[in-house]
């Protein structure tokens, strides 16, 4: 068993990280690639996740496979083809596009504390997913999630709530996210055992 580290990420084999921060207790699955990411803390990602140009919280959990901030090509332009802004790799005169690429970072997804990407699932740049958000395995999100809502298809729609509003928004005030490290494990068997009102109830949320 691997334990996870205070200190910084642990990252597994294959990786391609390029300007990434990573909070503590995070862990990077084999073969996956990151570009322009910040990481809170003890959120992951599994085998093969894709993340670039993008926000995650803390506790998020990133299954395999998963893809965040995936790039787009330009659709308005003669040609869509990467030569276009990648010229540099064609041709030795040409420069690459600096424009395209700071316009391509500049549109950041968000992901919030506490949510849940299925295995396969693609979230396009500058979406939002609300803290406690779950999006189903292979779902295409193309818009905003709200906090504590389960989104599935192609393109992906609301399933069901994950929490009732009136627990997600006591959750959200309650933020256990931010707990230190100690304050997680001793209340570790309230996490396991109570419901989110009856934990709730026990910690003032």
């Amino acid at each position: 068993m691997t334990r996870l580290k205070a200190d910084g990420p642990i990252i597994h084999d294959g990786c391609q990280i390029s300007e990434a921060q990573f909070g503590a207790y995070t862990e990077i699955g084999a073969g996956s690639r990151l570009s322009h990411v910040v990481m809170g803390d003890y959120s992951y990602c599994d085998r093969f996740a894709d993340i670039a140009n993008a926000e995650i919280g803390k506790f998020a959990n990133i299954a395999a496979f998963a893809r965040i901030g995936a790039t787009d090509h330009p659709l308005d332009t003669a040609a869509c083809h990467h030569f276009l802004y990648r010229s540099d790799d064609y041709w030795d005169d040409a420069e690459a596009d600096a424009d395209f690429f700071a316009h391509r970072q500049s549109r950041r997804a968000s992901i919030g504390h506490d949510t849940w990407i299925g295995a396969g699932a693609m979230v396009k740049p500058e979406v939002t997913l609300g803290h406690g958000a779950v999006v189903a395995a292979g779902a295409i999100v193309t818009r905003d999630v709200a906090p504590y809502t389960i989104v599935a298809g192609n393109p992906a729609r609301v399933l069901r709530q994950r929490q009732p509003e009136r627990i997600a928004e006591r959750l959200i005030a309650l933020a256990w996210w931010d707990w230190p490290h100690e304050a997680l494990r001793g209340a570790l068997q309230d996490f396991r055992s109570l419901s989110a009102e009856a934990f709730l109830d026990a910690y003032g949320g």
